[in-house]
């Protein structure tokens, strides 16, 4: 961790002549991160349109098998191995990007880096530093600039979750075959599509809990995720 406390503030450093360079050096981790596992994000949505193309079929082992869960069960998992699908491909982007989070999380969440005192801390966004919480920018009252830094970023998070909102429920229109009551995918798959178009408004929680810098990943992160979905998906 003392060794990316380095590149962080390496970054800064060439960065100094934009405000809040930290802030900066940690989006454009972000967006590093992100054009790492593009590749695996595209190769998610060409699952998905897969997926798509298998309702059909999944309709018809419905039909067959509809009096005999545990059976459609098994015959739709040997469908998805037949042709090479994989239901659950769209969540190893995600996956993959937990411990990028959890790095910055703890280095603006530690007292001191490799034995000594981590400078990171003391480095701000606006008037926001990067190592306080939501709650620390309240005791200085919403209308600080602590606590305006943060009703910005709130403020960018619902835009982009209603816009994914939107995009998840466009989708869902589109391929009704899909929607819990439709398709039997895999066991519990119906659920999770009910859910998954609130899933962004889940991440107002995560930026109020984290340290700014943390939160800063999950708000850049977001946007990106919801940009991206909007081209691959189209």
């Amino acid at each position: 961790m003392s060794v990316f406390a380095h590149l962080v503030e390496h970054l800064a450093d060439l960065l100094q002549p934009l405000f809040g360079a930290t802030a900066a050096a940690i989006v454009m981790f972000t967006a590093l991160v992100r054009l790492l596992v593009h590749p695996l994000s595209r190769a998610a949505a060409r699952g998905q349109k897969a997926r798509t193309a298998l309702q059909p079929k999944i309709a018809e082992l419905r039909k067959k098998h509809g009096k005999n869960p545990e059976k459609l069960q098994k015959a739709v998992l040997e469908l998805h191995a037949e042709e090479k699908v994989s239901p659950l491909a769209g969540c190893l982007p995600g996956m993959l990007q937990v411990p990028a989070f959890f790095l910055l999380y703890h280095l603006f969440s530690s007292d001191t880096i490799g034995g000594e005192a981590n400078g990171l801390l003391g480095h701000q966004l606006f008037a926001a530093p990067l190592g306080e919480r939501w709650a620390d920018a309240l005791q200085g009252g919403v209308l600080s600039g602590a606590g305006l830094v943060y009703a910005g970023l709130f403020l960018v998070v619902g835009c982009v979750a209603a816009f994914s909102y939107r995009l998840s429920k466009r989708m869902m229109a589109a391929n009704p075959a899909a929607q819990a009551g439709g398709g039997e995918q895999m066991p519990g798959l119906g659920a999770v599509t009910k859910v998954m178009p609130f899933m962004s408004f889940f991440t107002l929680v995560t930026v109020a809990v984290v340290p700014l810098a943390a939160a800063l990943y999950v708000v850049t992160s977001t946007t990106w995720s919801a940009v991206e979905r909007a081209v691959l998906y189209r």
